[in-house]
């Protein structure tokens, strides 16, 4: 049996507890049965985000007139080439994991399955290993839905759809959460007839607020609730059958289809009945506040735990861990601090917090401010026919409890509220602070200011 101090299961960011332990003398060993980097370097948020961004200079092209600024051709995108430097430059950077830790003698890198057959004990059908500190960081896969005639056809998941063999002319797309819509709008861009359906809302878990304006401006047309009843292929083409809102019977054809309806935990290929990890009803791993599981001296952490599904959580959690136990923090629980997300899509949205309809639900007071692009001198800049800022804010510690943005560079501009709840920054210490004129950041200035006058309204 091999013995090493860490045994890390998964090269994506399960990297966080391969090199640093290493740099302070501990023997690592890392499994991963696929290509290192996880889901976000080979088939999430990098790829996607090189094929989202040249769709969004197309965007901006499409929308120039109104200045007016006018492109005598439409911009054509060589599409092949993006897809073609996209896949190289992941390969690359993939590549370069395993070849990193070749070098370092206290890493030994294994591209293989390994299962478990003993509490702590794992085997590759070969060799036995054990280690002093084990890590699951198996990550999720793509949950294909029990449609009839789906798993007979040759449907997309993320992973075909960022590394097409030849692009399509049309597309279907089940489901409407962050893979449709960020792949669905850069498809779209390059000239792909795109149709999604979905079986519940457009964004499901957003505010309610940010869906409603998302309805208005879609980047491509999602019909909601809408019942799938089966799929066909045939002659090089599916066929969608179901049935809308209203009980009406359709059907949509397209070359390709992509099925972005979820995820699931890779946790059943683990050998975990070996052990005494526990899993919920989903399969995901249980932790505790220190992200070790039911079997003392093993530890599960990123989107395998089921908590938040983000590169970036999964980072913090890594970050944690090695501190919790080879750091400072050796019995302090983790604490989460305020935990964003982005949709890449278009128009692009960022969230971070609770909803306005879970505060209701939860009855939680609170201040309310929304105010839109256009009621800013950037938005009239840019002549913004969409978008807005919505700050929820706490009426008893006059707090942020959650930020919703929709609009161009949401991504970024939700960072400034970040910060705020992360320091615990109240009301006043927002509309305190100098913004420059006429950056795009007044946008949320102005949004504070609308609590601002809903608190003073209260007070009369």
């Amino acid at each position: 049996m091999k013995e090493y101090d860490i045994i890390v299961i998964g090269a994506g960011a399960g990297t966080k507890l391969v090199t640093p332990p290493s740099k302070i003398g501990k023997r690592v060993a890392v499994f991963e049965k696929e290509t290192p980097g996880g889901t976000c370097l080979n088939r999430g948020c990098i790829p996607s985000k090189m094929v989202i961004y040249p769709s969004e200079l197309i965007r901006m092209s499409e929308e120039t007139e109104k200045y007016p600024v006018l492109f005598k051709e439409k911009p054509v995108a060589d599409v092949a080439e993006i897809f073609k430097r996209v896949n190289a430059t992941v390969k690359l950077d993939s590549d370069s994991i395993p070849l990193a830790y070749e070098k370092n003698l206290n890493i030994d890198y294994y591209p293989k399955q390994v299962r478990f057959i003993d509490k702590r004990i794992l085997s590759d059908g070969e060799e036995t290993y054990t280690a002093k500190h084990i890590f699951i960081v198996t990550g999720t896969r793509p949950n294909i839905p029990e449609i009839p005639g789906l798993k007979e056809t040759p449907y997309w998941t993320s992973r075909e759809a960022l590394s097409p063999n030849k692009f399509p002319k049309s597309l279907i797309i089940i489901g409407a959460g962050f893979i449709s819509l960020e792949l669905g709008a850069a498809y779209k861009a390059y000239g792909c007839d795109v149709t999604g359906l979905t079986r519940t809302d457009v964004l499901r878990t957003a505010d309610g607020e940010i869906k409603k304006e998302l309805n208005q401006y879609l980047p491509f047309p999602i019909e909601s609730h809408y019942q799938i009843e089966k799929v066909d292929f045939q002659d090089g083409l599916f066929t969608v059958t179901g049935k809308t809102a209203e009980g009406k019977s359709t059907s949509h054809s397209a070359e390709r289809l992509l099925v972005a309806t979820g995820i699931r935990p890779n946790t059943d290929d683990l050998g975990l009945e070996h052990t005494k990890i526990q899993t919920n009803v989903s399969g995901y791993i249980q932790v505790n506040d220190h992200l070790e599981t039911t079997e003392p001296g093993i530890y599960a952490f990123g989107d395998v735990i089921g908590r938040f599904f983000f590169r970036h959580s999964a980072n913090f959690e890594g970050e944690y861990l090695f501190d919790h136990l080879y750091g400072t923090k050796a019995n302090l629980p983790i604490k989460y601090p305020p935990m964003p997300e982005a949709v890449f899509t278009h128009p692009q949205i960022a969230s971070v917090g609770y909803t306005e309809e879970e505060l209701i639900q939860k009855q939680i007071p609170y201040y309310k401010g929304l105010n839109p692009y256009a009621s800013s001198a950037t938005g009239m800049a840019r002549m913004s026919n969409s978008g807005f800022v919505k700050v929820l804010v706490s009426k008893e510690t006059e707090q942020v409890l959650g930020a919703h943005i929709i609009g161009e560079e949401a991504s970024n501009l939700i960072h400034q509220i970040l910060l705020g709840m992360y320091l615990n920054a109240k009301l006043d210490d927002y509309l305190g602070m100098i913004y420059i004129h006429p950056a795009i950041s007044e946008i949320t200035r102005n949004a504070f200011r609308k609590v601002k006058e809903e608190k003073l309204k209260g007070a009369k």
